[in-house]
């Protein structure tokens, strides 16, 4: 497939999101940078997620709905979409999350400034209603180093050029997938920047996976397994003194509005 070399292709897997996806949608529709395209591929919903967005692809034929043959959980969703993408520029953003206006115009900006193939940036973390409640500062340079020790680029702020490293794929493990990726990434381009104002919204839900700090553990266990192939145990003692600690202190850049 031919790359566009000025398109954004924006990933978006969707599972049961019905109730956020428009909002989600919407605010990439808000963007000050109109050269883009939203690929979604919904894995199964059972509500009403995929009748949700045709109805803003009929409306808009920058919005594609795709869908998994059976399920394959978000990074399976993920890839399918980075599959069909068309734009030099991979952005994610999940179905639950929304960007600021001005999000893509200035990552696009950051990433041209310094000539990088990954950018990421500050966000907000919200209620369910996206009521925000504080506010993730990021680091304004990230070494492969600092990214092994511990993940510091949020997925819905997330975008790499695929014109200078080629398509990134994500693996299939069950979470943390979004990590894997950018240490792959990484492990190349050795270094990453930092948009330091928020140009994102994550939505913080009560039953979400990824708000259970001690199923996590394993979680981040597996991405070194499966990253830098570190048996089991190496993996669990990396997580338990390096990850950990390092997540602690990523943690304090958190400020509460």
């Amino acid at each position: 497939m031919e790359q566009n070399n000025t398109l954004v292709s924006i990933i978006t897997p969707s599972y049961n999101c019905a109730a956020y996806i428009g909002k989600t949608i919407e605010s990439v529709q808000a963007q000050h940078y109109q050269n883009w395209e939203m690929l979604i591929t919904d894995d199964g919903s059972t509500d009403n997620t995929q009748e949700v967005v045709s109805e803003y692809a009929r409306k808009d034929g920058r919005i594609k709905l795709l869908v998994l043959p059976q399920r394959g959980g978000a990074g399976a969703a993920r890839n399918n979409s980075i599959k069909e993408a068309r734009g030099r520029y991979i952005a994610f953003c999940d179905a639950d999350d929304s960007w600021l206006p001005e999000k893509l115009e200035k990552e696009i900006a950051l990433m041209q400034q310094k000539e990088a193939a990954l950018v990421y940036g500050a966000y907000y973390e919200c209620t369910k209603d996206l009521k925000r409640i504080r506010k993730v500062m990021v680091p304004e340079v990230l070494t492969f180093k600092s990214e092994k020790h511990v993940n510091q680029v949020g997925t819905l702020t997330a975008m790499y050029d695929a014109g200078k490293i080629g398509k990134q794929y994500m693996t299939l493990l069950q979470k943390r997938q979004d990590w894997a990726l950018w240490l792959q990434i990484m492990s190349t381009c050795k270094l990453a920047y930092g948009l330091q104002e928020p140009c994102a919204e994550y939505r913080l839900r009560p039953n979400s996976n990824s708000r259970n700090k001690m199923a996590m553990i394993s979680f981040h266990a597996a991405v070194y397994e499966e990253v830098f192939h570190y048996p089991h145990w190496v993996a669990l003692l990396y997580t338990l003194f390096v990850n950990i600690p390092a997540y602690l202190l990523k943690r304090i850049r958190v400020k509460r509005l």
